[in-house]
């Protein structure tokens, strides 16, 4: 039995923190997990310039209500989720997803949590566990499930180069320059097409 693990950002939805950085006009925010693979060190340097700016978690949610899943998202979703039981793993927060998964269909996302002080100043954020994409691939094959994985940036690595089959989606040049191994898609058709080739084996 297979169960896919998309990531989710970067993969079905806009990066939240570059919509951001472009609605604040704050060219540092970004930064992402395609730049920075820390992201313990990427997350503090992030709330250090909110901080800095006076902006809270009410501002980004604002833009986040704008943002819309990517051209052709939804429809691939709905495709995977009719083929095989499929996952979101994300390192991005509930308080930041809740409004995505609902445009996307209310697909299951396993992702991560802000601290939030009452006056909506993000003051830290609790890991759901540690290299949560990677511990979570090795728990559903710990279950019996074979896993399908795909991603792209550096903290998918772990997830897709530890499944039965893992994808590289819409990646970095540079990610794609230094794992040559793992198969490149640009296209929703392309990355379904390579997920039924396994699913069917």
């Amino acid at each position: 039995m297979y169960i896919t693990c998309l990531d989710l950002e970067g993969v079905l939805v806009p990066e939240i923190w570059i919509a951001f950085a472009e609605e604040t006009g704050i060219p540092e925010l970004k930064r992402t997990t395609r730049d920075e693979p820390d992201y313990d060190k990427l997350m503090k340097f992030r709330i250090g310039i909110l901080k800095e700016h006076g902006l809270g978690l009410k501002e980004i949610q604002d833009t986040i209500a704008k943002i819309d899943p990517m051209p052709g998202a939804k429809e691939f979703l709905d495709e995977l989720r009719s083929m095989c039981q499929t996952i979101i793993l994300s390192d991005t927060f509930t308080q930041f997803a809740t409004p995505l998964m609902k445009k996307l269909g209310w697909p299951t996302i396993f992702c991560n949590s802000l601290e939030v002080s009452e006056s909506g100043e993000v003051t830290g954020f609790k890991m759901r566990c540690e290299q949560s994409k990677l511990t979570t691939v090795k728990a559903l094959q710990s279950i019996g499930y074979e896993t399908i994985a795909s991603g792209d940036s550096f903290n998918d690595l772990g997830m897709i180069k530890a499944s039965k089959a893992g994808f590289l989606f819409r990646s970095t040049e540079a990610i794609k320059k230094d794992y040559p191994e793992l198969p490149a898609f640009e296209t929703y058709d392309e990355l379904l097409g390579a997920i039924k080739k396994v699913i069917a084996e």
